[in-house]
């Protein structure tokens, strides 16, 4: 594999498990020190142990996103273990509560708004002041959804956060395109990770039947764009919403 990103620091959020492992590895395939970052400790040292018996490095650095000073400190974190940052994957997400918008409880709309939208707005803050100190240059893709573009019935907290990052994506973009800082959000569709292995094989072939391709999707599918969007080879591309949903949205 061509390491592109050689000399390169990325931070990847939620990375213990699912898409966020999954992006992790290959920013260190393609040659990139990475810092894994997780609220579950043992996940994120089993993904730096995975990375180094690779060949790769990573360090791991706990955070709660949905904490503006943690967020801050992870940037800081990341800049004390390689000196700088160059890409982040804003991955960290929770599917929270299920519920009608009516019985919502206003806990769990709290909840998954912090760790699904503010959360992106707190680590961006903070890494693009970084890139800014660095003199511009950078690129930082948000984790959004299918869901940041059509609804789902019982999701409203998720589906309302899926949507708002976008807009928040977009501004981001257009304010640091002087900057020559790349801002881009990807939406998975449903995607084979271990939070879809606890629910019935019922539901969980419901949830195929949404995508015309016929299955789901795989961590390592996203997370290719993922690093497509944080590579030079993407160096026209910011603003921009990226679907990899198997033609979930096309229908």
């Amino acid at each position: 594999m061509e390491k592109d990103m050689q000399g390169k620091v990325a931070l990847v959020t939620g990375a213990g498990s699912g898409i966020g492992k999954a992006c992790a590895m290959l920013y260190a395939q393609h040659g990139a020190s990475v810092v894994v970052s997780d609220i579950a400790d043992e996940h994120g040292q089993q993904v730096v142990d995975e990375i180094a018996a690779a060949g790769g490095n990573a360090t791991f650095v706990r955070a709660d996103v949905g904490d503006p000073a943690q967020c801050e400190q992870l940037v800081a974190e990341t800049v004390a273990a390689y000196g700088r940052l160059d890409m982040a994957c804003n991955n960290a997400g929770i599917g929270g509560e299920q519920n009608p918008t009516a019985d919502y409880s206003l806990d769990g709309w709290q909840h998954v708004i912090n760790i699904n939208l503010n959360s992106v707005f707190y680590c961006m803050k903070y890494q693009l002041q970084q890139l800014l100190k660095q003199g511009g240059g950078g690129a930082i893709v948000n984790m959004s959804s299918i869901l940041g573009q059509v609804a789902f019935a019982t999701s409203p907290g998720y589906v309302a956060a899926k949507h708002a990052l976008l807009g928040l994506t977009k501004t981001a973009a257009v304010e640091y395109a002087p900057q020559s800082i790349r801002i881009n959000s990807v939406g998975p569709a449903f995607i084979d990770t271990p939070l879809l292995a606890q629910i019935p094989s019922d539901m969980k072939q419901m949830l195929i039947g949404l995508h015309p391709i016929g299955r789901l999707g795989r961590a390592e599918e996203v997370a290719e764009l993922v690093i497509w969007l944080s590579s030079d080879k993407a160096s026209f591309v910011t603003g921009a919403y990226y679907p990899v949903d198997g033609g979930y949205l096309a229908r």
